[in-house]
């Protein structure tokens, strides 16, 4: 293995400016500091390992956050808490996830953090008419001194116990609908339908994320639009304009001893940057009293001091715990929509793990490291299900292209990550910090971010041919479906009556999910009507995956070696599941025998 100084010398490590896309061509090994399978000292792998918590800072508490009024969480003591408490909750379990998913699971250096695949379902599954927010009881009913609700089922409940009670459906919904994921992984299903999946079937479902949010970012922006607009410009400005400029940093080594070094920051940390800028903008109309400090005004949420209260009451330590909210509720309306979630975060993730390889230095996955990975997805959103995280968990595709930037593809760093990410998941006070960023902070970066996961599903159509009238009629068929079928079943919710009430709640959630109904749409469309491979984008999807890699002669023994667990699975049953290696030698030995049985009985007629 060759240390970091070798590395350092190469000339074509060297150079700062060599785009991915070069390096994809130009074999990934000579340009990474450090690959997959090699390892940084320990301070610098906690260092790199900083970085990437930081970089998932905004999508991690991203999604409590924006359900947080559709659980009822509202503007006050105990709501501020609810947030921090969801938010170290989340933090915790992503740290829980990457661990496992990068030890035990597809073992490359993938950070694991909240879906915003679920969200579509999740909204729904709130939308019933038995999760509407009631309004508070009048001041000092039942001579209490807190504010109490009379829910839609004629319960009176605290502020803790509304949003729990929603919280509590919300996750058994998540724990049984991820056991699928965990059962598509296990069984090996997912390297079965690899092969009708395709980009014409990925586009609508992961696009549709995006565009389905199109209404939330302008519901915190509203709060106030000039803060919103110019976090979304500082965002804007760095992660497109400024993302080439190496800032000069005063730096020291032994060697150089003081020198100015250049470090593209901007490229690294745009979201960050947007966020601290826009907050400290906040903090300035704060401290001045452009924003009113009188709550009666809508312009008092935009304040910096607006949920200050919540730093104050977070613990320092609070070590998050299975059922801490109470005992899940399952419904088969919920887990029915929740499904669809876990299709799409499925396909998403596995087209994350032929990026990440290819960056990392890694060679393909195969299909026993595909369906691990899966199966340790899905056993992180179980997980997210009984800590009740208000999501489950995917691959961050941001992260994935860190490693570009960066050039460290080593899975030691992402185990640092995960480390980092439970320590902060225990630090009640740091998840209070965050509930602190303004509501118009949020929505400024929420306005550019939900375009970002759009666009990653449209990217998607660059392998499938656009001249193609068969493509444009199921790209336009499956987006269009996915985006009004929806927006109907919510302006009508009471439209479907079959007359059993569980039904109704199946398809209304059914019903406005857009991945589903898009998804769903496309693969049907893509494997029934007639058309080759290259036009529907499968030749040059299959082609990607390994390019980037110099040496193909010995590509089953580099995968073996880089996918293959920290422990021996030289074990009987092994070759009976499709998550060991013993699986994929078994079927191709059985494939061969079966070819020299056919050849043997041709040369007989013969």
């Amino acid at each position: 293995m060759e240390n970091s100084d070798q590395k350092q010398t190469n000339p074509t490590a060297s150079k700062e400016n060599e785009s991915v896309e070069t390096v994809a061509t130009h074999g990934i090994n000579s340009w990474l500091l450090y690959s997959i399978d090699e390892s940084p000292p320990w301070h610098l792998s906690l260092l790199f390992g900083l970085q990437h918590c930081l970089l998932s800072i905004s999508g991690l508490m991203g999604v409590p956050l924006l359900l947080a009024a559709h659980l009822c969480i509202h503007d006050d003591d105990i709501g501020n808490q609810a947030r921090a408490y969801l938010i170290s909750s989340v933090f915790f379990i992503s740290g829980i996830s990457t661990l496992l998913q990068t030890t035990l699971g597809n073992r490359l250096p993938i950070l694991q953090g909240s879906s915003f695949a679920y969200l579509a379902a999740t909204f729904a599954t709130l939308a019933l008419p038995h999760n509407k927010c009631p309004d508070p009881l009048p001041q000092g009913t039942f001579n209490s001194t807190v504010t109490l609700y009379n829910d839609t089922d004629g319960e009176i409940l605290d502020g803790n116990q509304l949003w729990m009670k929603r919280v509590m459906e919300v996750q058994g919904a998540m724990a049984v609908a991820s056991s699928f994921e965990v059962l598509l992984g296990l069984t090996g299903t997912v390297s079965f339908i690899l092969h009708y999946i395709g980009p014409l079937a990925v586009t609508p479902t992961i696009a549709l994320i995006g565009l389905d949010l199109f209404a939330v970012a302008p519901h915190h922006a509203a709060t106030n639009w000039g803060i919103a607009l110019f976090t979304s410009f500082i965002l804007i400005l760095t992660s497109q304009y400024l993302k080439n400029f190496a800032v000069p940093i005063p730096t020291f080594s032994v060697k150089k001893k003081c020198h100015v070094k250049r470090y593209q920051i901007f490229k690294m940390f745009p979201v960050i940057i947007a966020m601290v800028l826009g907050w400290i903008f906040c903090w300035i109309l704060t401290v001045t009293d452009v924003l009113s400090p009188d709550p009666s005004n809508p312009q008092h949420v935009a304040r910096a001091d607006f949920r200050i209260n919540v730093l104050k009451n977070s613990p320092w330590f609070r070590v998050p715990y299975p059922f801490q909210w109470g005992w899940p509720k399952v419904t088969l309306a919920g887990v029915v929509g929740m499904s669809a979630g876990v299709l799409g975060s499925t396909i998403e993730s596995i087209g994350d793990y032929y990026a990440c390889a290819k960056l990392a230095g890694g060679p393909p996955p195969p299909d026993y490291a595909i369906n691990r990975g899966i199966c340790f997805e899905g056993i992180g959103c179980v997980i997210s299900g009984i800590f009740g995280t208000t999501t489950g968990t995917t691959s961050y595709s941001e992260n994935i292209a860190a490693i570009g930037i960066t050039r460290v593809g080593s899975r030691r760093v992402l185990q640092a990550a995960g480390f980092l990410l439970v320590l902060i998941g225990c630090l009640g006070k740091l998840g209070g910090i965050f509930v602190l960023v303004p509501e118009p902070v949020i929505g400024g970066l929420f306005m550019v971010l939900f375009g970002m996961i759009a666009a990653v599903g449209l990217c998607n159509l660059q392998y499938v041919d656009l001249n193609s009238s068969r493509n444009i009629f199921i790209i336009g068929i499956s987006i269009f479906l996915g985006l009004s079928v929806p927006e109907w079943t919510k302006v009508h919710p009471n439209a479907i009556q079959t007359g059993v009430i569980e039904i109704d709640n199946i398809f209304t959630i059914i019903l406005q999910s857009p991945m589903l109904i898009g998804g769903v749409i496309g693969m049907f469309f893509d494997n029934t009507l007639p058309g080759t491979d290259a036009e529907r984008g499968f030749t040059k999807w299959r082609q990607s995956y390994g390019d980037g890699f110099e040496d193909h002669s010995s590509i089953e023994e580099k995968q073996r070696k880089c996918y293959s667990l920290p422990f021996s699975t030289e074990f009987r049953l092994a070759k009976y599941f499709p998550i060991f290696p013993q699986y994929e030698e078994r079927t191709k030995k059985a494939l061969d025998v079966q070819d020299k049985l056919l050849n043997g009985q041709k040369d007989l007629v013969l």
